[in-house]
């Protein structure tokens, strides 16, 4: 309770926030170093927005019970303890190491001067505590008296109704005469039995609060299961769909090359006619020469009418219309499909058509 949360030491001048959270004032300086009075700012651990007040962060109300925890923390440091000395007997010039310390006085005490402390009339009735006994630090505070933050040194005895302060009696004196002001004694009966029912409520809330937290890690297990059963659908799916357009695509692919394979092989076979025909009109065209260069009036005139016939057989042939008919216009194309599947179909890539002559169309679609 004694540490600060921004720097994680023990506080230096408490300040605590509207949230009930309280900081060091320093570190609250350095968090809130460009903000300004009047400026809305989130609390450093639970980000609640408080507003900064007209003299800035150092006009932070002052968390005076947090003082007292850390007056008592003091006390109670048992290692320290060896080395606190009397503050009476060091006025002395002497250096007696001190065991008590007075609650309403605030001084370290050796056995001597506390002795003679408890017997002085004006502090007969002043608590004194054994520096470095373990005792709990809510007991010590609950009898370090509460001073007051404008006069020091004055005891808090008052509580104004109005301004909801405690204040000491010079504080009511000067500024809350006229106020409806209450013995603090009095006040503090009605504000604790509140407390406690707050308190109550709180932990009520809080055992609450606490039935829920394992819903989450159920819900967090559950979820993460779910999600993982829809993964599993997911590729699952996504396999099926691959497989069917790796399918679709091998299908494709074949049609494709079926139409290569046939009309490479039309394209082959008109060439080897059409070269057939090309041998025969050269081997006319030799034989016809070398008779009219070297063949006698009898050659010729026995070669003369069969070589006409040939001849005439051989322009008979038409080779362009021959190859026009033979090799007719083809139009291979592929139609993907307009969507990722085609239900009427089963079509997932799309289609391979090949258009002949007439507009005959081939459908391969897959």
């Amino acid at each position: 309770m004694t540490e600060c949360s921004i720097c994680t030491e023990v506080f230096t001048d408490p300040r605590v926030l509207p949230c009930i959270h309280t900081f060091c004032l320093k570190c609250l300086l350095n968090y809130g170093k460009d903000r300004q009075p009047g400026d809305d700012m989130p609390c450093p651990l639970c980000r609640k927005e408080f507003t900064i007040p007209d003299d800035g962060l150092s006009g932070m109300q002052k968390n005076f019970f947090m003082e007292k925890l850390l007056h008592a923390r003091k006390l109670l440091a048992g290692e320290e303890a060896s080395r606190v000395l009397c503050d009476v007997c060091i006025e002395a010039s002497a250096s007696k190491p001190a065991t008590m310390y007075c609650v309403q006085c605030q001084q370290n005490y050796c056995e001597q001067c506390s002795w003679s402390h408890a017997r002085m009339k004006q502090s007969a009735g002043h608590v004194q505590v054994e520096i470095g006994k373990q005792l709990k630090k809510e007991d010590i505070a609950l009898k370090l008296p509460a001073t007051c933050n404008i006069h020091k040194g004055k005891e808090i005895e008052v509580f104004c109704q109005e301004c909801k302060l405690a204040i000491c009696m010079m504080c009511f004196i000067k500024s809350h005469k006229t106020h409806d002001c209450s013995d603090i004694e009095e006040v503090s009966v009605d504000l604790r039995r509140q407390t406690k029912t707050d308190t109550d409520k709180v932990t009520e809330l809080l055992k609450k609060t606490g039935e829920v937290l394992p819903r989450f890690e159920k819900e967090k297990n559950d979820l993460i299961k779910h999600l993982a059963g829809i993964e599993d659908e997911i590729n699952t799916t996504a396999d099926k769909l691959i497989a069917a357009i790796q399918r679709d695509r091998v299908k494709l692919l074949s049609e494709v090359e079926s139409i290569r394979l046939k009309r490479v092989k039309q394209l082959e076979t008109v060439k080897q006619e059409v070269e057939q025909h090309m041998a025969a009109l050269e081997s006319f065209k030799r034989y016809s020469e070398t008779l009219l260069s070297s063949g006698t009036a009898c050659d010729v005139t026995r070669s003369a009418n069969s070589l006409h016939d040939r001849a005439h057989e051989l322009m008979m042939y038409d080779v362009i219309g021959h190859v026009d008919s033979s090799l007719p216009p083809v139009n291979v194309s592929f139609l993907s499909s307009s969507s990722a599947f085609d239900g009427d179909t089963g079509n997932f890539i799309g289609s391979v058509t090949e258009t002949g002559l007439c507009d005959s169309l081939i459908s391969t679609a897959a």
